[in-house]
């Protein structure tokens, strides 16, 4: 019976060793930068979604930059607020097919700037990408820069082929391919966020409204993937008085918050930032809110929009005051 006691004692005191490493293992695995879902299939569209578990050495993240790899193509990365968007584009090794159009260059790097995400939360950094020529079996690796201020942390190391990466103090995030069912094509026109820069200037419109001077009009959102939290929203205002005026803030019902963006490509470097201070519309002048320039962004979407579906907004302008508007929802082209 003692003996039966003491294997007792001793098999409990070296399971609960066993169970505490593993779950330190565990945790120690999933303190790096990983993808939330880990594979892509062949020649389709996804959502890559990054988590940054924890800041550095217990200092807040401000930024994160992500290197995207040939093969990773047509990329788009989710606006996330608080934090501002740079997309840095450049030539890629092969050219790709976008539904008939041969493509040399895209995005090659991805930085969200100027934000604070505090070491106590998680949080999850999205791009929209399509893995393309990359055959079944395929990693790839997306280095990454998280920056805490003057800290720096880099998600950078990549095994050789073959080689086990788990033992790496500082590994990048991997997608492995995978073999997929040939569709005939994928879903990137549902996209909420177009980063082409294409003109909606020509989308079909919604009601024209007036206000005092103001007339607004072309009201048009994009269709989002299922899941997706953050929208675009576009339209046209002209100015007919003699007085300038000003768009200082928009709501929805639709979303949590409604913030007035602006996209500005200079060098190959996109740069996305919220306007606090709104946009002036100039006394006899007609400003346009256009994917690749002005835009709305909706965040914290209650339901992705669908095409065919409308969304209320009201604007509020200095001097004309309040004003209900309604966009339909286009796809992701804007048709």
């Amino acid at each position: 019976m003692k003996a039966i006691k003491k294997f007792g004692k001793t098999f409990g005191k070296s399971f609960g060793l066993a169970a505490l490493l593993s779950v330190t293992a565990f945790a120690r695995a999933e303190a790096h930068v990983t993808f939330l879902d880990r594979e892509a299939k062949q020649e389709s569209t996804i959502l890559a979604t990054l988590q940054v578990p924890h800041g550095c050495d217990g200092k807040a993240t401000t930024e994160v930059r992500v290197k995207l790899p040939e093969g990773f193509v047509f990329a788009k990365p989710q606006p996330k607020a608080g934090w501002e968007l740079e997309v840095i584009k450049g030539d890629y090794q092969k050219t790709y097919d976008n539904h008939g159009d041969k493509v040399k260059t895209g995005a090659i790097e991805v930085r969200w700037k100027n934000g604070n995400l505090s070491d106590d939360f998680y949080d999850t950094f999205v791009i929209q990408g399509k893995a393309s020529g990359v055959e079944a079996g395929t990693s790839l690796a997306f280095p990454v820069t998280q920056m805490c201020g003057d800290m720096v942390e880099a998600w950078d190391q990549v095994a050789k082929e073959g080689g086990d990466a788990h033992g790496m103090k500082s590994p990048a995030p991997l997608l492995k391919v995978v073999a997929g069912e040939d569709h005939g094509h994928d879903h990137d026109d549902m996209a909420g966020m177009d980063m082409t820069g294409m003109s909606g200037a020509s989308a079909p419109a919604g009601e024209t409204v007036k206000a005092g001077d103001l007339e607004i009009s072309g009201g048009f959102a994009k269709a989002m993937l299922p899941g997706q939290p953050v929208g675009g929203g576009f339209f046209t205002v002209k100015n007919n008085g003699q007085a300038d005026d000003r768009l200082v803030s928009v709501s929805s019902p639709a979303a949590g918050e409604v913030q007035i963006h602006e996209m500005v490509t200079k060098d190959n470097v996109m740069r996305m930032r919220q306007l606090k201070d709104g946009i002036a519309i100039a006394a006899g002048e007609t400003v346009k809110l256009e994917p690749g320039n002005l835009h709305l962004m909706f965040q914290k979407v209650k339901s992705p929009f669908k095409q065919g579906d409308t969304v209320p907004v009201t604007l509020t302008f200095e001097k004309a005051g309040k004003v209900d508007l309604v966009l339909q929802v286009l796809s992701a082209q804007g048709k």
